[in-house]
C-alpha cells in the first residue's frame, strides 16, 4: 500500500509526462503507425536528457549514426557482409539524436523554429544521400540504381513536405503510415536479412522503392488537391473583397 508520500510521487510523475508529452507533441501532426509508442517513449527520454546537452548536439549524434550505417555498408562489401548488423545500432543512434533534438528544445520551451527546422531538414537530406550512396556502393552491378532510386524516391517525399508546409500551413514528416521510424526499421530488417540470405536486399529494397513510389503518388495527388483548394479558397476572398 502507496504511502501519501508515494502517491503524491507517483501523482507528479504522471504530471510531468503528460506536461513532457504535451510539449513534445506541439506544433507536431503525426500520421505513422507507431506513433503513440514513439511519443510517449521521446516524451520519458527528455525528462532525462543532462542539462549540458544542447539539441544541435543530439542532430550532431543523429548525423553520426547515419555515418555509422553508411559505413556499415562499406565494412560489408569489403569485408564481411555480418558488419552490415552495425548498420542497426547505427539507424537506432540516428533515431535517437533525430528524433529528440527539435523535441528536446520544445520540452525545455527554448525552441528555435525556423533555425531548426531548416537544420534538421538539412541534416535529413544528408542522411538520405549517405546512406543511399553506401547503398549504391554495397550493390552488385548494375542493381546500384535501386540506391539512386530510393533516394530519388525519398527526396520527393521530403520536397512534399516542405510543399505542404508552404500551402497548407502543416507540417508532417510522415507519409501516410510510414515515418522515418518505420522506414528506420524497415531498414533494419532490410539488414538482418542480407546478413542471412545473401543478395536478398537487392529484391527487399526493390520492394520498398516500389511502395514507396506509390506512397508518394499518392500523396502527390493529394497535394495537388490540397493547393487546388487552397486556390479557390483565395479566388473566392479575392471575388469578395473586390465586391
Amino acid at each position: 500500500m502507496l504511502t501519501f508520500a508515494g502517491q503524491k510521487k507517483k501523482m507528479s510523475n504522471n504530471q510531468d509526462k503528460k506536461e513532457a508529452l504535451a510539449r513534445i507533441t506541439a506544433n507536431r501532426h503525426r500520421t505513422n503507425l507507431f506513433r503513440k509508442h514513439e511519443q510517449q517513449l521521446i516524451a520519458f527520454l527528455v525528462r532525462y536528457v543532462p542539462s549540458f546537452i544542447t539539441s544541435d548536439m543530439l542532430t550532431l549524434l543523429g548525423l553520426a549514426g547515419s555515418v555509422i550505417t553508411a559505413g556499415s555498408f562499406v565494412l560489408g562489401k569489403d569485408f564481411d557482409r555480418s558488419w552490415l548488423l552495425l548498420g542497426i545500432a547505427g539507424l537506432a543512434i540516428n533515431w535517437v539524436g533525430d528524433s529528440l533534438d527539435g523535441r528536446l528544445a520544445y520540452y525545455r520551451k527554448t525552441p528555435r523554429k525556423w533555425y531548426g527546422f531548416s537544420l534538421d531538414f538539412c541534416v535529413d537530406w544528408l542522411t538520405n544521400i549517405l546512406i543511399g550512396a553506401a547503398y549504391i556502393y554495397y550493390a552488385p552491378d548494375p542493381k546500384e540504381f535501386i540506391g539512386f532510386a530510393f533516394v530519388c524516391l525519398y527526396g520527393w517525399a521530403m520536397m512534399m513536405a516542405l510543399l505542404r508546409y508552404k500551402i497548407a500551413g502543416t507540417y508532417t514528416i510522415d507519409s501516410g503510415p510510414f515515418g522515418p521510424t518505420e522506414v528506420r526499421i524497415i531498414i533494419m530488417l532490410i539488414l538482418i536479412a542480407e546478413v542471412i540470405f545473401p543478395q536478398s536486399i537487392i529484391y527487399s529494397s526493390g520492394t520498398v522503392c516500389l511502395a514507396l513510389l506509390a506512397i508518394d503518388i499518392k500523396e502527390f495527388r493529394q497535394l495537388l488537391r490540397i493547393a487546388d483548394k487552397c486556390d479557390k479558397a483565395e479566388s473566392e476572398q479575392s471575388a469578395a473583397s473586390d465586391n
